[in-house]
């Protein structure tokens, strides 16, 4: 279901998929070849949810934020793993968050981060970039291989191709 809140409208670009199952509600947007799965909720009445192009919200995920905390944030060419809870943070371009997650309000997971499933990243926690994190709370474990560099940007492309064929079928 999409739909407005108060006087705020979802902007989504015409070539999103949005499983019907999915709730996008409110302050929404959007961007190009991004993708949202099924029975995933993105409901921005307390602050702003922002996706980039190309990124993947995938099945059972939720989005949100605190009143006057912090909007939430997802660059390009992010992967977000199943059932994974996204609270006022930021994650940014080429990263992946893995199934189950929790990411709260005023984290940042910088450009091509790693987390695995399961992880807790706890408040105003940084992560950096090319690395992987994991653990709850989720702690530094190593920097990424080329190979693993690698699968994040295939990760995202692979979801931007799945969705089109959700879209047309």
């Amino acid at each position: 279901m999409i739909k407005p809140y108060l006087h705020w409208q979802p902007e989504i670009a015409a070539s999103v998929f949005i499983a019907n199952s999915a709730d996008v509600i409110g302050r929404v947007r959007i961007g190009k070849d991004s993708s949202i799965w099924y029975q995933s909720v993105l409901r921005g009445d307390v602050g702003d949810i922002s996706i980039g192009e190309r990124s993947n919200i995938q099945d059972h995920c939720m989005l949100h934020t605190s009143t006057g905390v912090s909007d939430c944030i997802i660059g390009n060419d992010v992967t977000i793993g199943h059932r994974v809870l996204l609270h006022g943070c930021e994650i940014q371009d080429g990263s992946l968050v893995g199934m189950g997650s929790i990411i709260m309000d005023q984290a940042v997971l910088e450009a091509g981060c790693l987390l695995a499933a399961g992880s807790l990243v706890t408040e105003r926690k940084i992560l950096r970039g090319g690395y992987l994190y994991a653990g709850s709370p989720a702690t530094e474990r190593r920097e990424l291989s080329e190979e693993e560099k690698l699968f994040l940007q295939r990760s995202a492309s692979h979801y931007v191709e799945v969705a089109r064929d959700h879209m047309y079928d």
